[in-house]
Formats: structure tokens, C-alpha cells, sequence
């Protein structure tokens, strides 16, 4: 895998992820037991509500706020790219809404959006179990 081609970036807002490398680290090895070769520009934005606001109306037509937008970029089938934007006041809100710490609400949003690239949806009933099963199951995987 090569987690160089892993980034973190911010729009809008002043955010840095903490422990870079060991999260680069997490996701190559999800993506690895989710059966794919390797990692090309996954890109991870973090932004505020007000900016992921505006790219869920422009690119999806949804006018509603959410933590996390998706886009896959990746043309081949074993090949994981994209460009992830997570709005870093959402995962606050959700942290104190489930009662849970900001960090592990972030590395849940997070994963959540590497597993949409490799392949899992959450529409659905079923899909949606089936991705927080996937989502616990590499949350516990975190070796930090």
C-alpha cells in the first residue's frame, strides 16, 4: 500500500488530524482485508458544516447538513481513490450527541467513507447494518 498517497486537508477551517501516519496506517490495512491492492490519492478534507452544506447541494442535491460526503475517483475495480469530505462541527455534535469522544466519532466518520469506497452503502436497512457491523469490526482494529 502506499499511505504516502493518503492526504489531509482543510478547507475553511483551521484542523489538523492528530497521529497522521498511524491513520494512514489504518486505512491501508482496511483496505487490504476489504481484498484491494492499493491506495492512489485518497484525499481526506476537512471542512466546516456551511462547506460540506454547499458540496451536498451542488454535486448531490441534497440540501441538508451531514458529516461526510464521498466522491470515488478510482478507475480501477481493485484500486482505492477519492476524495472524502467530513465536516469536522458535525463530528463534534455527533461526538456529544452518542456520548462519545470527538476522536472516535472522527476515525468512525472516517472509516465510514473508506468503506463506502470499497464498495459498502447505507441506504438501506440492511446495507446500513451491515456498514456499522464493518465499522466496529475496524474501529477495533486501531492499534492506537
Amino acid at each position: 500500500m502506499a499511505l504516502k498517497d493518503i492526504s489531509f486537508f482543510s478547507e475553511d477551517i483551521d484542523f489538523t488530524i492528530k497521529e497522521k501516519q498511524k491513520v494512514r496506517e489504518w486505512i491501508g490495512l482496511t483496505t487490504k482485508n476489504e481484498g484491494f491492492e492499493r491506495i492512489s490519492d485518497l484525499n481526506f478534507i476537512f471542512c466546516s458544516d456551511d462547506y460540506l452544506l454547499e458540496i451536498n447541494k451542488q454535486y448531490l442535491n441534497h440540501d441538508t447538513y451531514t458529516d461526510i460526503v464521498t466522491f470515488d475517483s478510482s478507475e480501477d475495480e481493485d484500486v482505492i481513490a477519492g476524495d472524502i469530505f467530513i465536516s469536522v462541527e458535525r463530528i463534534r455534535e455527533n461526538a456529544r450527541k452518542f456520548e462519545v469522544t470527538e476522536r472516535d466519532e472522527l476515525h468512525r466518520v472516517i472509516i465510514h467513507g473508506v468503506l463506502h469506497l470499497c464498495g459498502y452503502y447505507d441506504k438501506k436497512k440492511d446495507d446500513k447494518e451491515l456498514m456499522t457491523k464493518k465499522e466496529n469490526e475496524y474501529l477495533g482494529k486501531r492499534a492506537f
